[in-house]
């Protein structure tokens, strides 16, 4: 399929839509209420203990809202009975990676959607201590600029690129991108900062280029018109041949996972349900509304025109394993300390 922004120049939102596009993090307003966020606070089903989980806003964070919106219900007792299965007990919405590898480390969260990257780092780095249980999201990195001098990435060399990402996903395949298109990364300036930063450089001045992910590229090209997606890295990649661009993933700790197989197996057959009703374009308006309700995106008007373009996916068993060890071992060569110094052990494949 084409990954394209260009419709989504139809829609006009104002700037005040762009404040906050980067990812925020959220306390007990996001939180379903029903359990307080702890590991010994957790519900029990007398089966096993609910697990509590823990999103990443973005696109990564995209194709829960559906299931965050079902437990917020219950919780708050709208639900009807017997209309909804309770699968976490408490869930959190956070600004970045390093918000979820540090609750992941400490125990207080047990499932969370992460970077793949940053997922197979932190099973390195904690010796196995997670795992990762499906691919939820594939590329969606853009190059936007105001002008019209990018058509290729080695139309970056020796231009200034203001980009979001560093240390995650959205710096490695850059730099592996620009290597295969004949530039180093050296060779352009590119300047890290938050997504409200890159946008706030993009709104000032008459001619800039930008890396972004959506939602934070859609929002950007609906309140300037005269920023253009120039690049999708995601085509890119795709014409290089170096398998699927598998950007974001779900991982459980595996203390957790060895405890409560059941709570898991709940969890991944409602997070798939989630998937679904997201991808399906039938719901589209009412999905933009839970993503925007957990502040997953900044506004529903920004939801509505980033969902279709957040690549989303549920790929789990051999056919993750396949494609992440492809990924991996893209970013292997690249940068062995881009997914913590080696390739991940077998065991950090959940196979259900």
């Amino acid at each position: 399929m084409k990954r394209t922004l260009s419709l989504l120049l139809s829609a006009a939102v104002t700037l005040s839509l762009l404040t906050g596009c980067g990812p925020k993090a959220t306390g007990s307003d996001s939180s379903s209420g029903s359990g307080s966020g702890s590991s010994g606070d957790t519900s029990s089903t007398g089966a096993y203990v609910l697990p509590n989980f823990m999103v990443l806003s973005g696109p990564t964070g995209v194709g829960a809202a559906k299931l965050l919106a079902d437990d917020a219900a219950i919780a708050d007792g709208t639900a009807s009975a017997g209309e909804m299965k309770e699968v976490v007990d408490h869930f959190e919405v956070v600004a970045n990676n390093q918000e979820v590898k540090d609750a992941l480390i400490s125990g207080t969260t047990d499932i969370a959607a992460i970077a793949t990257n940053e997922a197979a780092a932190l099973a390195a780095k904690t010796d196995g201590a997670v795992q990762v249980l499906a691919v939820n999201t594939l590329g969606v990195l853009y190059i936007l600029e105001k002008g019209n001098t990018v058509y290729s990435l080695a139309d970056l060399a020796g231009k200034t690129v203001y980009a979001t990402g560093q240390g995650a996903n959205p710096e490695y395949v850059l730099n592996y991108l620009l290597r295969q298109s004949g530039v180093e990364p050296s060779q352009v300036d590119i300047q890290w900062l938050t997504a409200q930063e890159v946008s706030a450089k993009m709104a000032t001045s008459e001619e800039a280029i930008c890396m972004l992910p959506v939602p934070a590229a859609t929002a950007l090209l609906i309140q300037d018109s005269g920023v253009r997606q120039a690049l999708s890295l995601s085509e890119v990649w795709d014409e290089l041949g170096s398998g699927q661009l598998a950007m974001g993933c779900v991982v459980v700790r595996t203390d957790y996972l060895e405890e409560n197989p059941q709570g898991v197996e709940a969890f991944l057959d409602a997070y798939e349900d989630s998937l679904d009703y997201m991808m399906d374009e039938a719901n589209l308006e009412q999905a933009a509304q839970y993503v925007a309700q957990f502040e997953i995106t900044p506004s529903a008007a920004i939801a509505e025109k980033a969902i279709p373009q957040c690549s989303l996916t549920y790929v789990t068993g051999q056919e993750m394993r396949d494609m992440l060890e492809s990924y991996y071992q893209v970013l292997f060569q690249a940068n062995p300390d881009s997914i913590g110094g080696s390739m991940p052990y077998d065991s950090f494949y959940y196979e259900g």
